[in-house]
């Protein structure tokens, strides 16, 4: 699985402006409602999925990455935003540090499989530290979607 397959390259910033966890939710639901992958009608009700699952366990898995993810029945096939804080954000993070970067991911209710291949595949790929302090100091949202695409040539 690669990660373009369901990455939303019209859901993708390197300012992210959320001071506090349900803040950057809604905005990068805002990215993929912009990019016309989530319809506005549903804005709400996935926010408040994604900080149900929150309220499970923090998905911030540590080294400046958070995950947020769940699945709804009103998403036709699994997509993902991805966002950049400059200032970095206290996402009850494993290791107590604040998160930087922001990987959504919501898939379809019925797809538990594909849904797990891409949480192993985005956490595979953020656990290489030269690759996330690119993510990080990138200020062009195409350079970040070339930096993955190049990721998803590299590996199988």
């Amino acid at each position: 699985m690669k990660i373009g397959e369901f990455l939303c390259p019209k859901a993708v910033t390197t300012d992210l402006k959320g001071a506090n966890k349900k803040e950057v939710i809604q905005e990068m639901v805002g990215l993929l409602v912009s990019a016309g992958t989530i319809e506005k009608k549903n804005k709400l009700k996935l926010v408040e999925t994604l900080l149900a699952r929150e309220a499970l366990g923090s998905t911030a898995i540590g080294q400046g990455v958070a995950i947020p993810h769940g699945k709804c029945d009103f998403v036709g096939k699994m997509t993902a935003a991805l966002g950049v804080s400059r200032k970095g954000v206290d996402f009850d993070s494993l290791d107590g540090e604040p998160a930087y970067i922001f990987f959504l991911l919501v898939a379809p209710t019925d797809s538990a499989g594909p849904h797990l291949k891409a949480l192993a595949k985005i956490s595979h790929l953020l656990k290489d530290k030269y690759f996330r302090e690119n993510i990080k100091q990138m200020k062009d949202d195409k350079l970040i979607l070339k930096l993955i695409a190049q990721e998803d040539e590299r590996t199988p």
